[in-house]
């Protein structure tokens, strides 16, 4: 039978502490992602149907989850540049709880390993 997890390591404890040092850094964020789209309509006399397509946009997307279910929300370039930041914080935040998700399964791995 396996041992009872003993804990982390010093060397992971460390990481650990520079992932918290990290993650305390992080500011407001908005969560999903931000595509730019063109799109043909439904209108079948329209150009963006003709055999060199004239597509309806760009548009700037932004695609997330709310109670469930998928929503697009259509930004303007303005708004975009608002919150490019807030975007870039949650992918921060995202990278940043991988990192410590990877590092918990190295510690109770470790663990496992040295009985």
């Amino acid at each position: 039978m396996p041992e009872r997890w003993t804990g982390p390591t010093a060397a992971q404890r460390r990481a650990q502490a520079k992932i918290a040092d990290a993650l305390a850094s992080v500011s407001l964020c908005l969560p999903g992602s931000v595509t730019t789209r063109s799109y043909r309509c439904g209108k079948p006399n329209c150009a963006c149907h003709a055999d060199l397509p004239r597509l309806h946009g760009p548009y700037i997307q932004w695609t997330r989850r709310v109670d469930g279910k998928t929503v697009h929300t259509n930004l303007t370039e303005e708004q975009l540049a608002d919150y490019q930041q807030l975007f870039d914080n949650a992918r921060r935040l995202r990278e940043l709880v991988g990192q410590l998700e990877a590092l918990t399964l190295q510690a109770i791995s470790s663990n496992s390993h040295s009985e």
